[in-house]
Parts: structure tokens; C-alpha cells; sequence
């Protein structure tokens, strides 16, 4: 992601508003925001509309909680790129036997297209309601104006406009103005945890988890450090820390605040819609879901029309930041253990593997539209996998930035490894519990 030197843009008007665009204060914000924001994509929204639909205010404790350890583990992430000028998959590869690598990528393939397919879905689902144009017409366009994005511009172009559209995510929040809501049971929920240990709401636990603390996010955020330091202008900027630590402390601090910045944003967002649908459809006796855009429709009679349109344009917002995410940490983990050219910076010609698992991915997701595979339900379990899959690789995370060997000098403090711990032992234990009670 470049900074965009507005020395090298033309004078006059078009400088100004080439000015105005892209040095706006999302611009000084990285792949943490990015990455935040993919965090609360369509399957996001999804699960956390099911939690706050299914169990009302009862689940609001799970993303206070969520949020400092799914902030240290991707600052985890993103040191490591930073530091080592490889991604995750590259140092899982470097530093770990390859039935470790391989375990972890192919489930990861498997979430992300089960990911990719129910939120191109539930994209054209929505947009529908606005619309009034065929569900899957409009699926398949936005799966290809998705793949199309990735395939032919260069990604520090595109993400100024994915930045802006970040702004998607105010709109669970704006909900919450046209409701009545009871602030004192929200805050006594929020902070005392109230439900039943049941198989349900242990499943639903894991799937706010594994929707929160995804394994994808873990490969997107270090390959984006690795792609933006190679992106720098100056050469000691393309240097990895290991190789240039005169830069380590500027480098450092914008990483911390870039990543627990972003992680803030998304979780705020994430926090705004189980408590949208808690204090509409809970209580209201919709407690089921079957897709993303049934919960923007169910608010229209609750909440108004306006709150349902808002609702439906943030699903469409964060889509088109999610699906490229999810197809690129796929390119980033098969490319990186395979030894390929990869990169969004790239032509398509000069890293035909990268290019080709990514546009893999979106096709194979977008075939799942036309099967009988409920959009919601694929949503659903491919939170429930990446909770699963998470609780491993997040132990290998910690114990990379760990190791001298492999960070240097910049090995992650004794904070950040707790919290890291912590993170592996609660998804551990949420992933065990499920079973158990199931």
C-alpha cells in the first residue's frame, strides 16, 4: 500500500482532488485496517446476527473479550512479516516439518472457498432487497467484479477506494439509533456473562471466535507487511528488520498501532450488530437466520426501512473488502509453500500460481451459489472450522515470534506471548467444549 506521492500527480484541480482522496486519515492506517474491516465480512455479519438473533444480549460478552487477543495474534502476524520480509506460510515451511505447512494451508483453502461462495451469496442476496434484480445475476457479477479487481489493477490503486469503503461498517452502529435499547442490560450482559453451557451455544461461541480470530486473516496480514515493504521507495525501506533494524522502532510503532487500531474498529462494528439483531430480532422471536440478507429484511418492520437499506449496504461494503482477502491469503499460504512469484502488486503473467489459486478460489465459491448449500449454514461452518483450525496455528505463531532465529532482535514481548497463549488455550477449550457437548 503506498503512500501516494502527490508530487508525482498532476497540478491544478486534478492534483487537489487526487490530494483529498488519498491522504485522508484512513491512509495513514495499513493492512490492520484492511484486515479488520475483512474481518466483519459477510460470514461475520452473519454469525454475529445469528448470535444476537438466536441468544439476544447473551452473547455480547464474547467480543470484549475477543478483542485483545485477536489484536495480539495478528500484531503477532504482522511483525513477523515485517521482520523476517517472508509470510506466514514461508516461515511455517522454513522452520516446521511439511506435514505442519500442509495441514494448515489445505484447511485453510477449504474455509476460505466455503467463505468466499456464502459471501458472494449473501452480496447478491442483498443487494436484491435493493435493488429487485435476480439473487444470482447479482452474484455472480459481484464474483467477478471481485476476481476481475485483483486480476487487472495493481492493489495499491484499489485500496484507497476498499479504505473508503471501510466506512461500511458505521452502518450497524447508525441501527442502534432507530431502536430503543436497554443500556443498562447491555452493559450487565456485556460484562457478566449469562447463557446456558449447551452444544448450541457452545457451537455458537466458536463460530463468533472463529469468525473474530480467523486463521485467513493470520496469512493476509504478514504477506500485506511483506508486500508494502517491498513496495517502499527508499531501499533501506525494502529491507526486512532483520536486515535494516535502524528502522525497527518507526516500523514497530506503526504496526502496533496500525493492527490494534484496526482490530478496535472491527470489533466496535462486530459488537453494534449482535446488539442491532438482539434488540430487534431477539426480541421479536426471530430467532433463526438463514442468510445475511434475511437479517437486513427482518429489521425492515422492526426498525424501518432506512435501518434495513443501511444494514444491506454495509453487507455489500465489507464484501467487497472480504472476498479478496479471503482469495488472497489462499494465493498468499499455496504460492509461499509452493515457492512461487506471488504478490497483488504483480502482473498476472509474472505470478501465474498466485493468480491462479486466487481466481480458483472465487470460481469454486461462486459454484457453491448453484447447489443446494445454504448460503448461512456455509457461512456458519466456516467460522466453526477456522475456530478449529485457528487454536493450532496460533501456538505456531507465538512460537515463531518467539525464537531469535527466526525475528532476531525483535522478538515479541512477554505480553503479546501471553496473550497469544491465551488466545490458543480459550479457542482450544470453546473448540473441545462444542464437541463435548455435541
Amino acid at each position: 500500500m503506498r503512500d501516494g506521492n502527490v508530487d508525482d500527480q498532476p497540478t491544478g484541480r486534478l492534483a487537489g482532488l487526487w490530494r483529498r482522496l488519498v491522504q485522508h486519515p484512513l491512509e495513514k492506517l495499513g493492512p490492520g485496517l484492511i484486515t479488520g474491516v475483512a474481518d466483519d465480512d459477510p460470514s461475520g455479519i452473519a454469525t454475529y446476527s445469528q448470535a444476537g438473533a438466536q441468544f439476544g444480549l447473551d452473547m455480547l460478552w464474547t467480543l470484549p473479550l475477543t478483542y485483545p487477543l485477536m489484536a495480539a495474534v495478528q500484531s503477532m502476524c504482522a511483525r513477523l512479516g515485517r521482520v523476517t520480509g517472508k509470510g506466514l506460510a514461508a516461515n511455517i515451511k522454513a522452520h516446521f516439518p511439511p506435514w505442519v505447512l500442509w495441514s494448515v494451508v489445505v484447511l485453510l483453502v477449504i474455509a476460505d472457498t466455503l467463505n468466499i461462495g456464502a459471501d458472494v451469496a449473501a452480496m447478491g442476496e442483498s443487494a436484491q432487497l435493493v435493488l429487485g434484480l435476480d439473487s444470482r445475476i447479482l452474484t455472480v457479477a459481484f464474483a467477478l467484479l471481485t476476481l476481475s479487481l485483483q486480476l487487472l489493477v495493481p492493489y495499491h490503486r484499489y485500496v484507497v477506494f476498499l479504505k473508503w469503503l471501510t466506512l461500511a461498517l458505521l452502518a450497524y452502529g447508525v441501527v442502534l439509533f432507530t431502536v430503543r435499547v436497554p443500556w443498562g442490560a447491555v452493559v450487565a450482559h456485556t460484562l457478566y456473562p449469562r447463557f446456558k453451557p449447551t452444544a448450541t451455544a457452545a457451537t455458537t461461541v466458536i463460530a463468533v471466535f472463529g469468525t473474530t480470530i480467523s486463521p485467513y486473516l493470520f496469512f493476509w496480514q504478514a504477506s500485506e507487511e511483506v508486500e508494502d515493504m517491498e513496495e517502499a521507495e527508499s531501499p533501506a525501506g525494502r529491507q526486512p528488520l532483520v536486515e535494516a533494524p535502524a528502522r525497527a522502532r518507526p516500523e514497530l510503532r506503526r504496526i502496533r498501532w496500525d493492527t490494534w487500531s484496526g482490530m478496535l474498529y472491527s470489533n466496535v462494528a462486530a459488537y453494534c450488530i449482535v446488539l442491532a439483531t438482539a434488540v430487534t430480532l431477539h426480541s421479536a422471536g426471530i430467532t433463526d437466520i438463514e442468510t445475511a440478507a434475511q437479517a437486513a429484511s427482518a429489521l425492515r418492520p422492526l426498525a424501518g426501512g432506512f435501518a434495513s437499506v443501511v444494514f444491506t449496504l454495509g453487507i455489500l461494503g465489507v464484501g467487497l473488502i472480504g472476498v479478496p482477502v479471503l482469495a488472497g491469503a489462499s494465493g498468499y499460504a499455496i504460492a509461499e509453500a509452493m515457492g512461487w512469484p506471488w504478490g497483488l502488486e504483480r502482473k498476472a503473467t509474472d505470478a501465474r500460481g498466485f493468480y491462479a489459486v486466487i481466481a480458483a478460489g472465487v470460481l469454486a465459491g461462486l459454484v457453491l451459489e448453484f447447489t443446494p448449500i445454504s448460503p448461512m449454514k456455509a457461512l456458519f461452518w466456516s467460522a466453526v472450522i477456522n475456530g478449529v483450525v485457528a487454536t493450532p496455528l496460533v501456538v505456531v505463531i507465538v512460537l515463531l515470534c518467539r525464537r531469535s532465529d527466526v525475528m532476531g532482535g525483535f522478538t515479541v514481548g512477554r505480553v503479546i506471548r501471553t496473550l497469544g497463549w491465551i488466545t490458543a488455550a480459550v479457542m482450544g477449550a470453546a473448540s473441545l467444549g462444542m464437541f463435548v457437548l455435541s
